[in-house]
């Protein structure tokens, strides 16, 4: 029995208060369901995402983990467990979506703090192949070669040359607007009226439809060397140039303009051809009024004496090599020339 002194040093109960247990060590959280399974879910996210990154998982480990994780452990179960394992079984977890087969991609150079790349592997076996391929593209198809060379006949100009103008103006051919239309240098692009205006020739810019109204307001006539129309004097050849010469020598001798002029190169270069056999030299060639000896129209035994020559530019727009001031400037030689055979013959414009 205890003795007197060891009694005193008991404490003191009082009658009816349940005696306190001694508290011998403390009390363990439960870290199942401690912040309602958040921390569990933290750690166990961790731990394995540093293993797949330290090892890569083989197939079979991940089949064990499938069928572990497949089993409800009891709640004496996770007391006798390991502290590691009640982790990776923690009943919290929210439902896992079906598992799909992913790789994950280490290299040497991987950073522990760089979450895993993770790349879904799909052989190409298992992609369908469409049979259909793919429609080739149909050739380019460009226009249509012409069937139909336009001739003499398909132009409908006429020559406005009555008996003594003052001035016949002689183009290369018409063009196929010219040629549809029937109106002289028709072609929008085209510089003939305008410098017919600029030069004084004509008081106004007249439209290609007052083709046919010249002769009565300015007593100028119109013509052409190649009566075959094309898009641009490029298309005739020398020969066929050649070949306009002596007809259109016989238009100005029976009409005996005062005057001829030559619009453009080309066709003096082809009379030229004609009349010395042989092609002009550079040097030879100047714009503007020519030689007396070079008057076109003149016959032997006929007491006319020909009709001069004026050489002036081209007034088609596809020709680039002179500027229009330039052209201008040798169509005002001309044009003054014009302007003051009038007066002198004391012509008066008749209503058209």
């Amino acid at each position: 029995m205890p003795s007197e002194t060891q009694l005193d040093e008991l404490p003191a109960v009082r009658e009816g208060t349940p005696a306190e247990p001694p508290v011998t060590e403390d009390i363990s959280v439960d870290r199942i369901t401690s912040f309602h399974g958040k921390l569990n879910r933290f750690l166990l996210t961790n731990s394995m995402a540093a293993e797949s990154i330290i090892r890569p998982v083989s197939p079979l480990k991940r089949e064990l983990d499938a069928l572990e994780l497949k089993q409800e452990p009891t709640a004496s179960g996770l007391e006798s467990m390991p502290f590691h394992e009640r982790r990776m079984r923690s009943t919290t977890a929210s439902p896992k979506r079906p598992r799909v087969e992913r790789t994950i991609t280490t290299t040497a150079s991987t950073n522990l703090t760089q979450p895993p790349r993770i790349t879904r592997s799909r052989s190409s076996s298992s992609i369908p192949q469409s049979p259909i391929a793919s429609p080739k593209k149909s050739p380019r198809r460009g226009k249509p070669p012409p069937t139909h060379t336009p001739t003499a006949a398909d132009s409908l100009l006429r020559d406005t040359i009555p008996p003594n103008l003052t001035l016949l103006l002689v183009g290369v051919n018409p063009g196929i607007l010219t040629g549809t239309t029937g109106f002289a240098y028709a072609h929008p692009s085209n510089l003939y009226w305008k410098l017919l205006h600029s030069s004084g020739i004509t008081s106004i810019r007249h439209p290609p439809s007052d083709t046919y109204k010249l002769p009565a307001l300015y007593n100028v006539g119109n013509t052409n060397i190649v009566e075959r129309p094309s898009r641009d004097a490029s298309m005739l050849s020398k020969a066929e140039m050649d070949a306009g010469v002596p007809f259109l020598q016989a238009k100005i001798a029976a009409q005996r303009p005062e005057a001829v002029c030559l619009v453009g190169k080309g066709i003096w270069e082809a009379v030229w051809r004609v009349r010395h056999g042989r092609g002009i030299r550079k040097e030879e060639f100047r714009y503007g009024w020519q030689d007396e000896a070079e008057n076109m129209g003149c016959t032997a035994g006929s007491e006319w004496g020909g009709a001069p020559v004026f050489v002036a530019t081209t007034t088609s727009g596809l020709a680039a090599g002179m500027s229009i001031p330039e052209k201008e400037a040798v169509w005002a030689e001309l044009g003054a020339w014009v302007v003051k055979r009038r007066v002198e013959r004391g012509f008066i414009a008749s209503e058209v």
